[in-house]
């Protein structure tokens, strides 16, 4: 497998410099990925990226995933939003393609109007699935004209809650160019599950493996509390067998790149540290 952040790297490409992209390559990853805001990208001209590329290439790096940011919800009732995401998004699959990314990250938004990840009831009426699976349509098509994957980062707490959901959502779309990002951690329900990670990551890697191109690798850390509070963690530092996210990862993508993310930056070497020991106890090799 590979290796690689999400951090260092400022949202904005043409902020990004030599000296931010050595933080990555000091720690001999591979890859050095950001999210991109929807509101920046007309603006983004190909010049700007080749000059970004210019500096991956002369340092060896990739950018194994580039996200879109938007707070727009992509199965919202009102058509004007949809349109309005879906733009950015086509706009965003365009930046990605002359960054030379492997993936384009995008999220199915929230009809709560606190945030993308934030839960609904509303985001799963009768219908809305449907809606979100015409958009995810739209999307498709442009990632097939562009050359480009585009992958959906899924959460319990969205609509696409499940892996069960992810591949069904997938399938109805019909479309290899949309997968979706393997973050097991956003896939954890319950305390049983936790604490019997190895059951529920296998799980999670039948349903989800063969339609995701891009992983993040996480922990989970339990919090006390009347109800369950479940935190994401610096790999290694929680509950989850990581040596079977590995293997299953491995087995899946040999080539495929697993990203370090959601950390401040004093965190990320100890995170990717972590990685390396752990990916040495499961036998694989990070390349």
């Amino acid at each position: 497998m590979r290796l690689g952040v999400v951090g260092y790297v400022p949202g904005d490409p043409r902020a990004v410099t030599e000296e931010v992209l050595r933080k990555a390559l000091d720690l001999e990853v591979t890859s050095a990925c950001y999210h991109g805001p929807g509101e920046i990208l007309d603006e983004l001209t190909t010049s700007d990226c080749y000059r970004v590329n210019d500096l991956y290439g002369n340092l060896g790096l990739e950018l194994a995933q580039f996200g879109v940011g938007y707070r727009e919800c992509l199965f919202d009732p009102e058509a004007s939003v949809r349109e309005r995401v879906v733009r950015i998004i086509h706009r965003g699959l365009e930046v990605g393609s002359a960054l030379r990314a492997h993936n384009v990250l995008i999220r199915t938004g929230s009809l709560n109007p606190g945030g993308s990840y934030d839960p609904a009831p509303e985001n799963h009426e009768p219908g809305r699935l449907e809606v979100l699976i015409d958009t995810l349509s739209r999307v498709a098509d442009k990632a097939e004209a562009e050359g480009m994957n585009v992958v959906v980062e899924t959460h319990a707490l969205t609509i696409m809650g499940s892996p069960e959901i992810n591949r069904q959502v997938v399938d109805a779309v019909g479309s290899d160019r949309l997968r979706v990002v393997m973050d097991f951690v956003n896939h954890f329900q319950s305390l049983a599950q936790v604490y019997n990670s190895a059951e529920r990551l296998n799980r999670i890697f039948d349903v989800m493996g063969p339609i995701s191109t891009v992983a993040h690798i996480k922990d989970i850390s339990v919090e006390p509390g009347f109800v369950i509070h479940m935190n994401e963690e610096v790999p290694g530092a929680g509950e989850l067998d990581l040596v079977t996210a590995v293997r299953r990862w491995e087995a899946l993508h040999p080539d495929g790149y697993m990203l370090v993310e959601h950390l401040p930056e004093d965190k990320i070497p100890t995170a990717v540290a972590n990685v390396r020991r752990i990916a040495a106890e499961a036998g694989v090799r990070i390349i």
